[in-house]
């Protein structure tokens, strides 16, 4: 096995799966497996205790007017289930056909270690980076990072830097450099449909007594139109149209559909009317019905009305538009639209702000001029419909923006059973990081 995947085999053996506590201790031994990698390249290393898990903090010695970078990344993962759908352990790191199968490879170890790997080459031979740099790195990002922005502004001074880089979002395509310069926001909510005390005897009470089951049914289908537009008033207030630039650049990457559905296995494509593909998921915000049920669910019939049903939704959202004030529209848009004969009990989620940056600042072109040494060719320029929060609090907490690079390919199955990596982007992102730090130095 090639040596320079070695320390990205032993991290991925982590079943650091930061929502369940009974893997508390795999997280934690995680974190202190990379505290001693860090201080093997000669990086001064804290851990600091939250909360939660710890934030480890890796830094070089500061060099006064050079320009200081913070590299971000995240060393929890998903949970692995459903386990049976595994074609190799979760845990165990397997290569096939040029790729890492793991829980965490692709989200987001293979990333972090990638720019840890470039480091550590840089000082192998050049005995000292070209910048001042910060290794942030966490153990809560799969759950919304509860702790880091009280952690950022608690050592607001200590992390004080120029711009921010990421690894965690994705490629167009093998061997094409691609530069997020959007991600949208997000806000969570579910809402639970309460009818009577118990469930109850179907034929007996059925006809007299509201079922929970087709009431969140009917509140369900007052969300959007036949066409997918979201029907809440005020959800599109601000909403602001691409820029003509935005458009050409997405249109030049060719015909998303025909990938989409191959990823996807989707029989056809489905949404917002008068919108290409490629903008309804990067560009245009959404309302999501993630999990919907109630009643009995086992097999065979049990004939019951139940006492109550629910549904939870996720809002992803673009600039302009404020998490707080989406969820306040929603939970006036369902007490409007509540069925008689039920209660609604509405409990809302976590939420994240949108981001967007201007991709021909400085800072920008010398992540796309990184991007092009590295991948060679023209770099893709594109947002994303995903969300990373905490984008949103190095801007507004450090007063910086984020650089998202891609290294992750559109098939790489995060989040699902089977996620895995490209060593070939292992390997680019190990250049990537050399690339940029030199960029950035300029």
């Amino acid at each position: 096995m090639n040596e320079e995947l070695n320390d990205l085999m032993t991290v991925l053996r982590f079943a650091s799966v930061s929502t369940n506590s009974a893997q508390a201790a795999d997280v934690r031994a995680c974190a202190d497996w990379l505290v001693t990698k860090f201080e093997s390249l000669g990086l001064s290393v804290a851990l600091h205790e939250t909360p939660g898990y710890p934030v480890i903090l890796a830094r070089n010695a500061h060099v006064p007017g050079r320009r200081t970078v913070l590299i971000y990344g995240h060393y929890d993962v998903q949970p692995a289930e459903p386990m049976n759908e595994w074609k190799s352990p979760a845990f165990e790191p397997t290569i096939r056909d040029g790729r890492i199968y793991c829980r965490g490879s692709t989200d987001n170890k293979g990333q972090f270690m990638a720019h840890l790997r470039g480091i550590e080459e840089i000082l192998a031979k050049e005995g000292k980076l070209p910048v001042n740099l910060i290794f942030l790195i966490e153990g809560e990002e799969e759950i919304g990072s509860p702790n880091l922005r009280s952690f950022l502004e608690t050592h607001r001074d200590e992390l004080k830097c120029d711009v921010v880089a990421i690894s965690d979002t994705g490629m167009v395509a093998q061997g094409v450099g691609t530069f997020t310069y959007g991600l949208r926001g997000i806000a969570c909510m579910e809402v639970r449909v309460k009818g009577p005390t118990i469930d109850l005897h179907s034929g007996i009470f059925g006809g007299a007594v509201a079922n929970p089951n087709t009431m969140v049914a009917r509140l369900a289908a007052t969300m959007h139109d036949s066409e997918g537009r979201v029907t809440i008033p005020g959800f599109y207030e601000g909403v602001k149209d691409l820029q003509d630039w935005e458009r050409e650049a997405w249109m030049s990457l060719g015909d998303s559909e025909p990938e989409t559905l191959e990823l996807t296995g989707a029989p056809e494509l489905f949404g917002e009317a008068g919108f290409h593909e490629r903008e309804r998921r990067w560009a245009r915000p959404t309302a999501e019905i993630n999990g919907i049920g109630g009643g009995y669910q086992g097999p065979g019939s049990k004939t019951v009305i139940p006492r109550e049903a629910m549904m939870k939704i996720s809002f992803r959202l673009v600039p302009s538009q404020n998490p707080e004030r989406i969820l306040d529209l929603a939970e006036a848009h369902f007490l409007a639209h509540k069925p008689t004969g039920v209660t609604l009990e509405i409990i809302r989620g976590h939420t994240g702000p949108s981001y967007v940056m201007d991709p021909h600042s400085a800072f920008g072109k010398a992540a796309q001029r990184a991007l092009a040494a590295t991948f060679g060719g023209k770099t893709a320029l594109i947002r994303e419909g995903g969300s990373i929060p905490i984008v949103q609090a190095f801007q507004e907490v450090l007063g910086v923006d984020t650089l998202l690079l891609g290294l992750a390919l559109p098939d790489s199955q995060l989040h699902a059973p089977n996620e895995n990596f490209s060593i070939q982007c292992f390997h680019d992102g190990v250049r990537l990081s050399q690339a940029l730090l030199h960029e950035l130095a300029l």
